[in-house]
């Protein structure tokens, strides 16, 4: 066992006792709602006895705490991510991703952002409206998407996408590059035909 986990399970003895203090109840109570003979409850508050998930379990189960609680789990870190925005061509830009692989960003689009000046690039983007109307200039093709649409490309299709002068246009970006295209399924082909 690694040296580092021994000192780790040292401190389960301790706040095995402490926990069933708290509770108010005794090594004998513990032992008919676990199942797990009064001695080996013993051994294991005064460190005698190694701690195993088959033991912890009906313990954590029975003190109503989870196990992490019983074993010193370390804090884990915070989940949040600091979204730090900035100011891209004249657009809020708000990556959702790390660099390297599929990117995401939320993109805010201001009512000025309406003359288009189309541009290619290898990849694949997938665009959703989060709110507004957004304007898509793909090829030949001048499309207004709203709030709730989406729409996929490849990139190598001279394109724009920005306001269509009405206001401004919160977009979902998602760009791939080549061999990372975006794999969409309906759900009724995912779910199969309906009955």
């Amino acid at each position: 066992m690694d040296a580092g986990v021994d000192p780790i399970l040292a401190l389960v003895g301790p706040r095995l006792r402490k926990v069933r203090e708290q509770r108010g109840v005794t090594l004998t109570e513990v032992a008919e709602a676990t199942g797990i003979s009064k001695s080996t409850l013993s051994r294991l508050e005064n460190g005698q006895r190694r701690p195993s998930l088959e033991l912890l379990l009906p313990l954590a189960q029975t003190y109503r705490v989870p196990i992490d609680d019983l074993v010193g789990a370390p804090e884990v870190g915070d989940p949040r991510i600091r979204l730090k925005p900035r100011r891209v061509n004249g657009r809020t830009v708000l990556p959702l991703t790390r660099p390297g692989g599929v990117q995401a960003w939320k993109i805010v689009i201001p009512r000025t952002q309406s003359v288009p000046k189309p541009r290619t690039h290898d990849g694949f983007e997938w665009l959703y409206v989060l709110s507004g109307r957004m304007r898509l200039v793909l090829g030949d093709r001048d499309l207004v998407l709203g709030a709730g649409e989406a729409a996929e490309f490849d990139t190598q299709v001279p394109h724009w996408f920005g306001s269509t002068g009405e206001g401004p246009a919160e977009v979902l970006s998602i760009f791939g590059r080549p061999g990372e295209r975006m794999q969409l399924h309906a759900q009724q082909a995912m779910m199969g035909p309906a009955h």
